[in-house]
């Protein structure tokens, strides 16, 4: 209930400061002494802002490995290791454009064809809740982009990921359309920063 409170006074607050986002905010929140300067400022002391810092971290997705990855060769984890790239956070910055992409391939000696493969599990790893398994099913059936994912059709997709789960076992059970609606939603929320073509 706190957070509902006081909302224009403490996000006119947040953007005097010229925080912009969620991601700024959170990476301003996240150093011990600018928290400790903001607890000073009257609409935002007391037990605000680590509830805020709480509630910002568990909105956004955690990074998927790489290496976690099906269909990814160990090679290519190695050589993006290499390079600082880990996760699909890390990677992601490093794919929004062709020309980024085609600089990554030719750093790290990995194909463009596998670089653009590996841009578009990043993408889907943006939204909340795409592990590694779904992110690989996604990709498989043609939704490999988040701005696909907004022009999915619930019904059609939770048909065709369940059809695919029962050809390939990726998982026990089924994938519920409640799931599905409740992904194609989350996708909506994301900007659409790639540069496909």
């Amino acid at each position: 209930m706190m957070l509902k409170e006081r909302l224009d006074e403490r996000f006119g607050q947040f953007k005097s400061m010229g925080i912009r986002n969620v991601k700024e905010l959170l990476l301003l929140l996240k150093r011990k002494e600018t928290l400790t300067e903001l607890s000073a400022v009257e609409c935002l002391a007391g037990d605000y802002l680590i509830i805020l810092l709480r509630e910002l971290n568990s909105m956004l997705p955690k990074p998927n490995s790489i290496a976690d990855f099906t269909g990814i060769a160990p090679d290519t984890v190695d050589r993006l290791v290499r390079v600082g790239i880990k996760n699909t956070e890390k990677l992601y910055y490093r794919v929004l454009t062709h020309a980024q992409r085609t600089a990554l391939s030719e750093v790290t000696g990995i194909s463009i064809g596998e670089i653009l493969e590996l841009a578009k599990l990043s993408d889907l790893s943006r939204v909340k809740w795409v592990g590694v398994t779904f992110a690989r099913m996604l990709y498989e059936l043609g939704v490999d982009t988040v701005e696909k994912a907004t022009q999915a059709d619930p019904v059609a997709l939770q048909a065709h990921l369940n059809q695919l789960n029962r050809e390939k076992n990726f998982y026990k059970g089924t994938i519920g359309l409640n799931d599905i609606r409740i992904f194609v939603e989350m996708a909506k929320e994301l900007p659409l920063e790639i540069e496909w073509e």
